[in-house]
């Protein structure tokens, strides 16, 4: 009676996590919507938005005229954008902490050091950067910066995607379509879908 107990207990509690996961991140969190127009930013975002580094806002390329938040000039080279990203590190912003993490991970502006953005990836993330959360699920895959774990990649993206992160919500449909989980990977892409992806 009691392996049957255990079963039907794991059982049980393999559902209420798989309710949860697919019941949350469903809409797209306030950080992909224009502050100023107050519309979605179209995905690829990096394609269709910029990130006013001197106060960490991401706005679409249609409201892309000068900073209308804090009304500072927009820097016009490299240096000055790593100066005002890094005073913005020096304020714990996550944002800036994780777009910092990028700059070492592709060595832009700075000498590449992967572990490094790590680092910085996994502080943005405690501070409650959902991009950062989503980057360190990239790293895990191949095993730049850390050790290769597929399983920790998931778990990042998990993470991300209920907090509404659409491109992690469908990795994490490509991860159970390899799996061939397939009614399980359909219902990631469905609400990534949903989501613009």
């Amino acid at each position: 009676h009691r392996k049957q107990h255990k079963k039907a207990c794991k059982q049980r509690a393999a559902e209420l996590k798989d309710d949860q996961l697919y019941s949350q991140g469903h809409e797209r969190p306030e950080g992909e919507f224009c502050p100023i127009c107050a519309l979605p930013t179209p995905l690829p975002k990096e394609d269709h938005s910029v990130i006013e580094v001197c106060c960490m806002k991401k706005i679409c390329n249609g409201c892309n005229l000068a900073c209308a938040f804090c009304r500072t000039p927009c820097p016009d080279n490299d240096a000055d954008v790593l100066a005002m990203v890094q005073a913005r590190v020096a304020k714990n912003d996550p944002e800036a902490i994780q777009m910092l993490g990028q700059k070492y991970f592709y060595g832009l502006g700075l000498q590449k050091d992967v572990r490094r953005a790590v680092e910085l990836w996994t502080e943005a993330a405690e501070l409650g950067s959902i991009l950062a959360l989503h980057n360190l699920g990239y790293a895990c895959v191949p095993g730049k910066g850390v050790e290769k774990d597929m399983t920790k990649a998931l778990q990042f993206w998990t993470k991300a995607a209920m907090q509404g992160h659409a491109e992690s919500r469908y990795n994490l449909g490509c991860d159970e379509f390899q799996k061939e989980n397939y009614h399980r990977a359909a219902r990631h892409y469905l609400i990534s879908a949903k989501m613009g992806h």
